[in-house]
């Protein structure tokens, strides 16, 4: 028999600051066994576990002072229901394998094992996944390869369907190696504008992002924002800084600070004029106005050219377009 620690990665992430860093979901259903959780999945990070679900509870446990302060309660409720899923999903592979190994009854258990390493001195990220069932190796994904392992005789199928899955390797390889550090960047709409500090594309949402000056955290001209989802499941964040609050000369004295809750870690932007995004271009307001201004006139014209001809229907309508033009002045302008 061999010995299996079973994970499921949901995400995985590896941004931490030793040699090398781990961090493992652990998920394990049961069926047949009314005692024990049909669903089981621990969170590690670098061996310390930090959440706990259970199906009877329905609930994620925080298991670290830090995340538990950290996270918002749409982070704990969006893993619960990623749980909750989860569960249908790994009864019904349960199901599949009694059916593939020719099992009616009795007490079974399905473990997956997903989880990634980094290490920091080569920058080197590597991937696993194995699937276990009944405490032996099922079949298991070689990153090196891009395909299946069988490690039973009955995995054979299981194998050569997943290796002709090419999408799901595709996914299988982005998922086990990608890191997901931030983007930072300085962002400014107008001269007189705060300066916005946004980091997009980072995982977990667990993360701090705030302005210093000469390394002290600054609170007065500053606000933060919320952690808001992207579409592909990364996060994204702002602090802005208002310009009143900043002399000229003390513009390289600030700084902003973006790092992952319990990571020492850093990503540090310079308060630097050159490095600031700014929106260029025509101003669309302005365009309209002069459009306005242009069709206000024209009309006018045609008013004078034509009153008194029977060309009333013609004059109405260079009016009611000129209306409205000045009516999506009036939206531009409030939004």
């Amino acid at each position: 028999m061999k010995t299996l620690i079973f994970l499921v990665v949901a995400t995985c992430f590896c941004l931490f600051v030793s040699e090398r860093h781990t961090m493992t979901y652990i998920e394990t259903a049961a069926t047949g066994w009314n005692e024990s959780p049909e669903l089981t999945e621990v969170i590690f990070v670098n061996g310390q576990e930090f959440v706990h679900y259970k199906s009877s509870l329905k609930k994620m446990v925080p298991k670290t002072e830090w995340i538990e302060k950290t996270v918002d309660p749409e982070y704990w409720e969006r893993e619960r229901q990623r749980n909750i899923h989860n569960e249908q999903a790994i009864k019904a592979h349960v199901v599949w394998l009694m059916e593939r190994l020719n099992q009616t009854s009795g007490v079974h258990i399905l473990q997956w094992m997903y989880g990634c390493e980094w290490n920091e001195d080569t920058e080197e990220v590597t991937g696993f996944e194995i699937l276990g069932y009944d405490g032996r190796d099922y079949v298991a994904f070689d990153l090196k390869t891009e395909t299946y392992i069988a490690s039973a005789p009955q995995a054979v199928i299981t194998k050569h369907n997943w290796d002709r899955d090419k999408t799901r390797i595709l996914y299988k390889k982005y998922f086990l190696t990608q890191e997901f550090p931030p983007s930072v960047s300085l962002l400014q709409k107008t001269p007189s504008s705060p300066i916005s500090c946004h980091a997009t594309g980072f995982f977990p949402n667990v993360a701090e992002m705030f302005w210093r000056k000469d390394g002290e955290e600054l609170h007065e001209g500053v606000h933060k924002g919320e952690i808001l989802p992207n579409n592909d499941e990364t996060f994204q964040m702002s602090v802005d800084l208002k310009l009143s609050s900043v002399k000229p000369e003390d513009w390289e004295r600030h700084e902003c600070v973006f790092q992952f809750s319990g990571v020492n870690k850093e990503i540090v932007t310079k308060l630097d004029k050159t490095k600031i995004k700014t929106n260029t271009g025509f101003h669309v307001g302005g365009v309209i106005r002069g459009l306005a201004v242009l069709l206000l006139a024209v009309c006018i014209g045609i008013y004078f050219k034509l009153r008194g001809n029977g060309n009333e229907q013609n004059i109405f309508l260079c009016f009611m377009n000129y209306i409205h033009v000045k009516y999506l002045l009036f939206l531009v302008l409030i939004f």
